[in-house]
């Protein structure tokens, strides 16, 4: 890979100030939560590094302290992570030929997409290279966070009450920005409306998967209509 430009370097690094924001604070509320439950600095640092699925990682520590099992452990990651099955409808365009397409793959949160899913990136830039700067920075912070926070744990008493809620709290500004700045609401009403059914038709204990299923079938459906869209506003 070539030596990327700086101004493209600059840009990407602008562009994630935002989510630095977040995630600094968020990864150290992470980090000291690990801390508590009796995993050190290291497993911060890899977790962050390997997994980097934030509100999972929330969730894995209480399924490393309950000694949950290993099939315990997938099912709860396909469900929290199932929203992941509809941002790439969206991205297919765009990554299906990226030069780096498996780490901006594993790269791709909550918060990235919705850095990048309007499809933007700076004049005269390699728009694959901009997406990867973006997707590293992005990580960079929440390692940076995790890592601090499991330093900070270790020799300032806190509490972890209501840490668990943090990565929610980060999931609904962004989604605030989106749709603040979206052209095209008809995906983030299909999310809405979608989810909400599930909710009334399963309860709270089982609308997650359902919804999931629901929203991907939907917006398979409309992805015809959804490219016309965005070709057009191009």
């Amino acid at each position: 890979m070539s030596k990327p430009d700086g101004s493209v370097v600059r840009q990407a690094l602008i562009r994630s100030v935002p989510v630095m924001a977040g995630y600094v604070v968020l990864g150290i509320g992470f980090g000291i939560l690990l801390r508590g439950a009796g995993y050190g600095v290291g497993w911060s640092f890899a977790m962050s590094l390997l997994i980097y699925a934030g509100s999972m990682q929330f969730v894995g520590v209480s399924l490393l302290a309950g000694g949950a099992s290993l099939l315990a452990a997938a099912l709860t990651t396909v469900m929290v992570n199932a929203r992941h099955l509809f941002y790439s409808i969206s991205m297919i365009g765009r990554y299906q030929n990226a030069k780096y397409k498996p780490y901006l793959i594993f790269a791709l949160t909550d918060e990235t997409y919705s850095i990048l899913s309007d499809g933007s990136a700076p004049e005269g830039a390699d728009p694959d290279l901009y997406r990867l700067l973006v997707s590293a920075f992005d990580q960079c912070w929440w390692v940076t966070g995790s890592v601090l926070g499991s330093l900070l744990g270790a020799v300032i008493p806190f509490s972890t009450q209501g840490i668990e809620f943090s990565m929610t709290a980060l999931f609904i500004a962004s989604f605030t920005q989106q749709w603040l700045t979206a052209k095209d609401r008809l995906p983030a009403l299909t999310g809405l409306l979608g989810t909400l059914a599930c909710l009334l038709a399963f309860g709270p204990e089982r609308f997650l998967i359902p919804a999931m299923l629901l929203i991907t079938l939907v917006l398979t459906l409309l992805r015809p209509r959804l490219g016309r869209r965005e070709e057009a506003a191009r």
